[in-house]
């Protein structure tokens, strides 16, 4: 791991964190790092080390315009180095850089269209080797991609949801996820060099997990935990060689949801969520895992908040 060892990424990622950082997944700033557990409505957070590196965000915000007084307080409380957005619902032109250029984000990397899609990296750390893949023939604004100081390589995914019938032959929605997903296994699997640390992140739109949705046995023919979109993300996550890296801490006896319906009239009492926002690392950046954050409290933020939520990790770098 020389290569997360490097000087200059260690001094990259301290000169562009705001004073009174050091604790791991709570607001910077405050000492400690342990909150209320997930029963409570309030953020589950594995505590971690009092010098954390790197901190890396991952939202669905469903529009960030309409939302953007939510990410600028996601980022004056916890001040991550890394923010990778979806659902930014906005061209390039119209995206609101200087909001977060005026927080310390000034390299940024968009892929925007008007209404619909759109991901973006907002960074306070330079970015190179920026880009983004088409996938299935389409250019619907789904995947962008940054290299960090260090070498560190960063994809942002908003994986398609797949509408209401879970059989491809009836819905073209769905035959599209599924496509989308044999081509990111093919892809994972044509990765060079993997040595090389790299992190993926986004709403990938799949529970994969029992204790991912509020009801194993009633999701099993919703999309998002059907067993052939399981399977499929399975198959993408071998292919990568990647690493759950939220799960590497919480066992998957344990539930975790990062999404709630805006149709339930009480998404907290109810609590019927599901874990469709993910953050994957390769075995590099395994050891390297200090903890992990998901903003459960976020999905009360405002009257009009997403209904999905901050996920976050730290990073030994």
């Amino acid at each position: 791991m020389a290569l997360l060892g490097r000087p200059g990424l260690r001094r990259a990622v301290q000169g562009f964190r705001r004073r009174g950082a050091g604790t791991g997944c709570r607001p910077r700033g405050l000492s400690s790092a342990l909150v209320p557990a997930a029963g409570d409505g309030y953020t589950l957070c594995f505590p971690v080390a009092q010098e954390a590196a790197l901190r890396i965000v991952t939202w669905n915000i469903n529009s960030v315009r309409l939302r953007l007084d939510m990410v600028l307080r996601l980022v004056d409380d916890y001040g991550p180095d890394i923010l990778c957005l979806q659902e930014t619902k906005v061209i390039d032109d119209a995206f609101p850089l200087k909001a977060l250029a005026d927080r310390g984000y000034v390299h940024a990397h968009v892929r925007g269209m008007k209404s619909y899609n759109g991901v973006a990296i907002l960074s306070r750390l330079p970015l190179s080797g920026t880009g983004g893949a088409l996938w299935c023939e389409r250019q619907d604004c789904r995947h962008v991609q940054a290299e960090l100081p260090g070498g560190i390589e960063l994809h942002n995914f908003y994986i398609p949801a797949g509408g209401d019938i879970p059989d491809p032959d009836l819905n073209d929605k769905f035959r599209h996820k599924l496509r989308f997903l044999d081509e990111l296994a093919a892809w994972g699997e044509a990765l060079e060099d993997r040595r090389k640390p790299r992190i993926l992140v986004g709403d990938l739109n799949i529970a994969p997990l029992e204790n991912d949705v509020w009801s194993h046995r009633q999701l099993l023919n919703v999309i998002s935990h059907t067993p052939i979109e399981v399977e499929k993300m399975d198959a993408m996550m071998q292919a990568g060689e990647w690493v759950d890296a939220v799960r590497h801490f919480l066992p998957a006896s344990e539930k975790l949801y990062t999404w709630w319906s805006y149709r339930s009239a009480d998404w907290g009492l109810s609590d019927r969520g599901r874990r469709l926002d993910h953050i994957w690392v390769t075995p590099p950046l395994v050891p390297r895992l200090l903890g992990y954050t998901v903003l459960r409290e976020a999905r009360g933020w405002g009257p009009k908040p997403s209904d999905h939520v901050p996920v976050m990790i730290d990073l030994d770098v």
